[in-house]
């Protein structure tokens, strides 16, 4: 049995959204929440149109008060019910496509800002190679070299413990003193991410969205763009004085209409 604890999280989140007006209610994976009503088979009795319903029926509620702005995020714009996109809702439509060349250098600068790098990194030349590839994308390459550092570091320190027994050992058999200080001092082998690191990284580094993905995402864009061009070409009469009949604006409009209304007649 549904209860209907949905609509009352949403009815609180929104309460206390203007109750600390100013401020921004930000929807992360917005499709988990708003897809299209009607076509959800086995969803609790139709538990996600009502919480979307809600959700439609408070961001109408909203519109007296301004200062209560509601943004949503999602890679899956296509399955966004059309009501949540109408005016007065989430009427804007922002696409952000891919970084480009200079953006991949800051991100892969402050994806390393607290890794120590070794001189012989060139990120503009990194930037430049990873053409098509997201933000998560570039920090995945980060942090698998960052491993690869950590790893051979690990290796190398196994390594030297091992060379420092067998030399006990082979010193202790000779009957020689055991010099206890030896290599007491802390001792990195690997102490930055190298060019090999990121080499190698690189070779397991794959691109999240592909060439069809973004034709996908473009072509969407487009469409809701001319789908919201109505009366791009409407423009008023010019009059004497900048003033004209306030009804010749409107006549084309009732021909159009009178036009309509014979053909459905017919």
């Amino acid at each position: 049995m549904w209860f209907g604890e949905s609509e009352a999280n949403v009815r609180d989140v929104f309460d206390k959204a203007r109750a600390a007006a100013p401020c921004v209610m930000f929807f992360d994976e917005l499709d988990s929440i708003a897809k299209a009503r009607g076509g959800s088979s086995g969803d609790a009795g139709g538990a996600g149109d009502r919480v979307l319903n809600q959700i439609l029926t408070e961001m109408d509620g909203m519109n007296a008060k301004k200062n209560v702005f509601v943004i949503g995020a999602t890679n899956r714009p296509d399955q966004i019910d059309p009501a949540l996109l109408r005016p007065g809702r989430l009427d804007q439509l922002i696409y952000i496509p891919l970084p480009d060349e200079s953006s991949r250098e800051s991100i892969l600068k402050a994806a390393l800002k607290k890794s120590p790098l070794s001189p012989s990194i060139d990120l503009r030349f990194l930037a430049k190679s990873t053409h098509g590839f997201s933000g998560a994308d570039l920090t995945e390459i980060c942090q698998r070299a960052a491993k690869l550092a950590i790893r051979e570091s690990i290796d190398k320190d196994m390594q030297r413990e091992r060379e420092k027994r067998e030399r006990e050992a082979q010193q202790e058999a000779a009957g020689a003193v055991i010099d206890m200080d030896e290599d007491s001092e802390e001792y990195d082998p690997v102490p930055e991410i190298t060019a090999a690191h990121f080499e190698e990284a690189m070779k397991y580094a794959r691109r999240s969205v592909s060439d069809q993905d973004i034709r996908r995402y473009e072509m969407f864009s487009t469409n809701l763009q001319q789908s919201r061009s109505f009366g791009s070409s409407f423009k008023f009469p010019e009059g004497e004085g900048g003033t004209s009949n306030p009804s010749g604006g409107g006549a084309q409009f009732g021909q159009e209409n009178e036009e309509l209304s014979t053909k459905e007649e017919l």
